[in-house]
């Protein structure tokens, strides 16, 4: 059915692939679509570039099929910049003995970006796997790497477990681990890195702690869009790779960068928040403890980010010292925190849990420097009105702070100038010392404010990393890029994500004329079943009330609604009713195998089972169509994990017209039978319809198989994965099988729900009887 022909618009690009493996060939043209609808034409060519390096490095289809595939998703999530440190990882895994791992690592990338989501986290990634590697690489004298790394590519394959339960900093300890107590046990490593032996599992429970930003993504997007009418994509990055100087949260063009996990906090007593009573009041108490939740921390930054973008106003700072700048940050981070807290009360209980309280005497005047300590203290004593600080300076200017904000929402420039008068009046000698007291000083859900400062000279610090990145689209774009599924490895019992590549299309056209003249064919048949439909078609009419719009008028509520508005009270607008028919809601989609053993001749037949399997497909849908259930048809095969293809004959919106019969006439088949990934694709759409009951019936002739799959197993045992999966979806999986053999796996399948039609004669006459009483 599919054709390589490359496109003659593609042309150039399959030229600059200068690929010679006939799998490309087929996909190529549907994953370079794809690409050019998500890069830009520098991204396209560096696409092509390391396509081509993939395919020539002597590992076989694979890598590059892999990469063609995905890297379009990829470079979507992490930008176009994340290739070059991709590319470089797979460079040095080539030259060394570990080139077994670059499948797995090229498989795992899609999971992997969508877990770590920014440039940033996946350097940190890629330096843990570049890291391990090296450290488990073996040589024979201690010179020449030789033995390739035993537990790299389990650990490439267990990625997407990994990141979807730890930090990057618990990935680094759990590698760490692992790479110390087993490098020179080999067997012993690839237990440890494919999460078989109890120690990694240990391992693995001890460093899954806190709140990972990327579970809860959907929750703080919702958060800041209803509580603040802000939007941002949120950015994660990870504090283990700087030990010098930790990160903190900030925002930019690009969008709102936060800590990968938060871990629940315990304050100090002199941090615990109260209430107006003097009660504790906080999120929770665990073994009688005030604890803040990770996600009420992530929320804390949000909050104290959005005010910020509300309210703050950005000024010039080329003509303020350092400790003035730290000053009005301070008072600033106060004003828009207050102003939040005017709007939204609750957000005081947290962000009183999470300001320190620097004790008044914690800092020595004459051996440390105390700006940051006092600031810290006047921010706690705007926050805190029952703060026990007896400072003169601090208590005064905490009391000028609100007489500011009493009356108004005051403004950046006014904190601008309290806090340079703050400086002023407390300048000490010993703050020029180098040694700053920092103890109780940092406010960690507070962003570094970056935001809030122009320059008339720019320097090398106000780089602009948010710079807009505009994707330049290329020609007009035909079809859909593929879509990619899991699939389930019952020898390790897990799914293996991202494995299966579906391409979906329009089936070509052909002869509407032909399905007629079948269905004339089989005139004496249609007639018994149209009796059999006409006791099926639901009869009776219930009718909808309080309609605005509706096929009548509902008198009783006229009435009602006339009366109201006559004496005076606002009537009722919902004066009309409509009609449904009870006691008939079902939802059909007819999955057809089209796989190459179609193009046999049946049994005792001199058709074969293609032609056959399309007059019973065609009496089906007139049938359905007569019942007047939603129903689409779509046909499947596959040409390895890469190459699945799902083509649409007719869909739910669709009547049954010359247009479906056309595609239903043209129907070939070839290549194999992926069935797993077919159904779920097919799911993807049933699920949708809205009806009491979502029937999918499943014809085919063979048992789940394809070229790259050398257990027979595995492809049976994702395809019986795939019904419990639509089971759970609330989907109704029949299958009707024409093979003879079939009772060697479809129960297996399918458990109880389906028939096997041994003669595949009786195909077109058993076919829509079989389904008018799976839905009586």
């Amino acid at each position: 059915m599919e054709t390589a022909t490359i496109p003659a618009e593609l042309e150039a690009c399959w030229k600059q692939l200068d690929c010679g493996f006939p799998r490309v060939a087929p996909v190529f043209a549907d994953c370079m679509r794809a690409a050019l609808a998500t890069l830009s034409k520098q991204g396209v060519d560096a696409y092509l570039e390391h396509a081509r390096f993939l395919g020539k490095m002597g590992r076989g289809a694979e890598p590059i099929l892999i990469f063609l595939e995905s890297w379009p998703a990829v470079a979507k999530t992490l930008g176009e910049d994340a290739l070059p440190a991709v590319i470089e990882c797979i460079r040095r895994m080539w030259k060394s003995p570990n080139g077994n791992s670059i499948v797995p690592f090229l498989q795992s990338l899609p999971a992997t970006a969508r877990r770590l989501q920014s440039p940033q986290q996946l350097r940190g990634y890629l330096d843990i796997a570049l890291d391990f590697m090296e450290r488990t690489t073996g040589s024979i004298h201690g010179i020449h790497q030789t033995f390739p790394s035993p537990g790299l590519p389990e650990f490439f394959k267990q990625i997407p477990l990994l990141l979807g339960q730890l930090s990057l900093a618990g990935l680094k300890n759990w590698v760490e681990y692992g790479v110390r107590y087993y490098k020179d046990h080999p067997d012993r490593q690839i237990d440890y890195f494919s999460l078989q032996s109890a120690d990694s599992r240990a391992v693995l429970q001890r460093e899954r702690h806190g709140t990972l930003l990327v579970d809860n993504e959907r929750k703080l997007d919702m958060y800041l869009r209803g509580l603040w009418h802000d939007e941002g994509q949120l950015i994660p990055y990870s504090s283990a790779f700087d030990e010098l100087r930790k990160p903190v949260p900030y925002y930019d063009k690009l969008g709102i960068r936060l800590p990968d996990v938060y871990d629940d906090f315990i304050p100090s007593v002199g941090c615990i928040p109260c209430a107006e009573n003097g009660a504790r009041s906080a999120p929770y108490e665990a073994a009688g403890e005030i604890v803040i939740s990770g996600l009420d921390r992530y929320r804390a930054v949000l909050a104290h980010v959005a005010a910020h973008r509300r309210w703050t106003t950005a000024i010039f700072a080329d003509n303020f010292s350092p400790f003035q700048r730290m000053a009005v940050e301070f008072l600033e981070d106060s004003r828009v925190e207050y102003l939040a807290m005017r709007e939204y009360p609750g957000l005081r209980r947290i962000f009183m849990a999470l300001h320190p309280a620097p004790a008044e005497d914690a800092c020595d005047a004459e051996q440390e420097s105390g700006v940051r300590h006092r600031l810290a203290m006047l921010s706690r004593a705007i926050l805190d009105p029952r703060h026990l600080y007896k400072n003169p300076h601090v208590v005064d200017f905490a009391q000028r702070f609100h007489d500011l904000m009493r009356h108004s929402d005051s403004s950046t420039q006014e904190m601008t100038e309290l806090a340079v008068a703050f400086v002023a009046r407390t300048r000490r000698q010993s703050d020029q010392l180098a040694k700053i007291h920092f103890t109780d000083t940092v406010v960690d859900y507070r962003d570094d404010n970056r935001q809030m400062w122009k320059f008339i000279e720019e320097g090398d610090e106000e780089e602009a990393f948010d710079a807009p990145r505009k994707i330049e689209p290329g020609e007009e774009i035909k079809g859909l890029p593929p879509r990619h599924y899991h699939e389930w490895d019952y020898l390790n019992q897990s799914y293996r994500p991202d494995w299966v590549s579906v391409y979906e299309a329009l089936h070509p056209p052909g002869n509407a004329a032909d399905i007629d003249r079948l269905l004339a064919k089989h005139g004496a048949l249609a007639k018994r079943l149209k009796k059999m439909l006409d006791l099926l078609k639901p009869q009776e009419k219930v009718r909808i009330r309080y309609q605005e719009e509706g096929s009548e008028l509902d008198l009783d509520v006229a009435l009602r609604s006339l009366i109201d508005y006559k004496s005076g009270a606002t009537p009722d607008p919902r004066i009309n009713m409509s009609h449904r028919t009870s006691g008939r809601n079902i939802a059909v989609m007819l999955l057809l195998d089209l796989s190459e053993s179609l193009n046999e001749k049946a049994a005792g037949c001199d058709q074969t089972i293609l032609e056959l399997s399309r007059e019973a497909v065609s009496l089906l849908a007139w049938a359905i169509e007569r019942l007047g259930d939603p129903f689409a048809i779509a046909g499947f095969h596959s040409n390895t994990r890469h190459d699945v293809r799902y083509l649409h004959i007719k869909g739910y919106s669709e009547s049954w017209n010359d247009q479906v019969k056309g595609r239903l006439a043209a129907m070939e088949a070839g290549y194999s039978t992926r069935m797993g990934a077919a159904m779920r694709h097919a799911a993807h759409y049933l699920e949708k319809q809205r009806a009491d009951k979502k029937l999918m019936l499943i014809l085919t002739d063979g048992e789940p198989s394809d070229i790259d799959s050398k257990d027979g197993r595995l492809l049976v045992e994702d395809a019986r994965q795939a019904v419990d999966e639509l089971d759970r979806q609330g989907i109704y999986a029949y299958c009707i099988n024409l093979d003879r053999k079939a009772d060697e796996y479809v129960a297996d399948i399918f458990g109880k729900q389906y028939t096997i039609i041994d003669r595949v004669a009786q195909l077109p006459e058993k076919l829509p009887t079989l389904f008018l009483s799976l839905t009586k």
